[in-house]
């Protein structure tokens, strides 16, 4: 039982982080179309909200790497054909 909740919150915490990325996307490619149009200076929102996005990957990668070291994930590995 407590594995499964392990799994069940590993599977939220990537969930969460992949749609923080995909935010972080979203908000630069905003920032990409509305900055600097009708004569208005350029803002620095899309380079923040892009270092935010790559911010977001490192913390997900530490966070798989921590948790496979802590035995939450196992690795499955890919199957060879031999």
């Amino acid at each position: 039982m407590e594995g499964e909740r392990d799994n069940a919150s590993m599977t939220y915490l990537v969930a969460l982080a992949f749609l923080a990325i995909l935010a972080s996307l979203g908000t630069a490619l905003f920032f990409m179309m509305k900055d600097g149009r009708q004569g208005q200076p350029k803002t620095s929102h899309m380079a923040r909200a892009l270092a935010f996005r790559v911010g977001f990957s490192v913390l997900l990668f530490i966070c798989l790497l921590i948790a496979w070291k802590l035995g939450y994930i196992q690795p499955t590995g890919i199957p060879s054909g031999a």
